[in-house]
């Protein structure tokens, strides 16, 4: 089989890779943009809650809060400049007891030091007046959280990848390959019409299935293994009498089950943590089970009492590839100056808040691969 050179390949085409390609596309370079599915974003990008973060909740310091907090502000600016649907609503981040109403100054803490000045504490009337149907005792309000269309936003960023010379291949998975002396990654790609490239820069940017991809790469360092969460979520069937995002003090190595609104102002619900046996991505049962209904609803009822269990219908579920060892693991991007192996970069764990983090990502990832050019 005859094999072509590319300059730079990506695997991949969630939102990541897509920013990714548009950014080494804008850096004048030869990009081929590679998805084993037949159409851009249909896993983990396409099944979350559109949410673009403000960067409260992660470790000061973590590659999270520094990509969340950058990542923000490019997103709000792409945004507004190519027209992409979305809406800074803000949201409370709510406490139903003294007890929580005392954390909500340690959440505070933490976001100052990410970075995120703008959080304003609120409660009594003035919180009533915020949202009269709300339950809760006090909130943190963020000003600067708010909702895309994801969809949108990865057909925004691929079609200005794709103007400035980048290609893209749809059911085009790597099945194995090498890292060759050279410092070159020989890539065997399945799929209808199987081809062999050589790789002068790749990166891995197949979330779910990024270690699964770096196992069939000899050469490459040993990949972290993953474990999937899976988030259910359940949609409003009328309307709800909120226009923010409410969301519990965080626990149990969640956000808890928070309300979101869609762009067109449709409630929705979740996720809730369901951590799954399974490790392949492959045997994922993405269903939402409707007898969960119920433990959704008493959980929505402590910020909104009026929920009713009937009010709530089975939506849809996501999976994030958290890394595994923790509750709060942070992204891992491993470049030439981790691995040693050339102007390669690979991605792992890279589970909410990549969508927001997904233009400063990018930049990162184009600045690893130049320094080591």
């Amino acid at each position: 089989m005859e094999t072509h050179d590319v300059d730079t390949v990506i695997a991949g085409a969630g939102v990541i890779g897509i920013a990714i390609a548009r950014a080494l596309a804008l850096a004048g370079r030869e990009v081929l943009l590679l998805e084993k599915n037949g159409g851009i974003g249909e896993e983990t990008s396409a099944r979350n809650s559109e949410v673009i973060h403000a960067g409260i909740y992660y470790e000061s310091g973590s590659l999270k809060a520094r990509h969340c907090v950058r990542g923000r502000a490019l997103l709000y600016s792409f945004c507004r400049d190519r027209g992409v649907p979305h809406r800074r609503c803000g949201k409370l981040i709510v406490a139903g007891d003294a007890d929580e109403a005392q954390r909500l100054s340690g959440i505070a803490a933490r976001a100052r030091a990410n970075g995120v000045d703008d959080l304003e504490f609120v409660e009594g009337k003035d919180l009533r007046a915020l949202e009269p149907a709300l339950a809760a005792v006090a909130a943190l309000q963020s000003p600067s959280t708010g909702i895309v269309d994801s969809h949108a936003l990865m057909l925004a960023l691929l079609g200005e990848a794709e103007a400035h010379g980048a290609q893209t291949v749809t059911r085009a998975p790597v099945e194995g390959g090498a890292v060759e002396p050279a410092g070159t990654i020989r890539l065997d790609i399945g799929g209808e019409e199987p081809m062999r490239l050589r790789a002068r820069s790749f990166v891995n940017a197949a979330g779910l299935w990024a270690p699964a991809l770096a196992r069939r790469i000899e050469g490459l360092p040993p990949a972290p293994d993953l474990v999937l969460v899976k988030g259910n979520y359940f949609l409003m069937s009328r309307k709800a009498p909120f226009s923010r995002l409410i969301y519990p003090v965080p626990r149990d190595g969640g956000l808890g089950i928070h309300l979101t609104l869609d762009l067109a102002g449709r409630a929705r619900f979740g996720p809730d943590t369901e951590w799954l046996a399974e490790s392949d991505p492959a045997g994922i049962d993405y269903s939402v089970d409707a007898t969960r209904r119920g433990a959704f609803a008493e959980a929505i009822r402590r910020y909104w009492p009026e929920v009713r269990d009937g009010d709530l219908d089975p939506g849809y579920a996501g999976v994030r590839p958290k890394l595994a060892g923790g509750l709060y693991p942070d992204f891992r991007i491993e470049g030439p100056e981790t691995h040693g192996l050339g102007p390669h970069v690979f991605l792992y764990g890279i589970e909410s808040p990549g969508l927001t983090s997904s233009l400063s990502i990018a930049e990162d990832v184009a600045e690893r691969l130049t320094r080591s050019r």
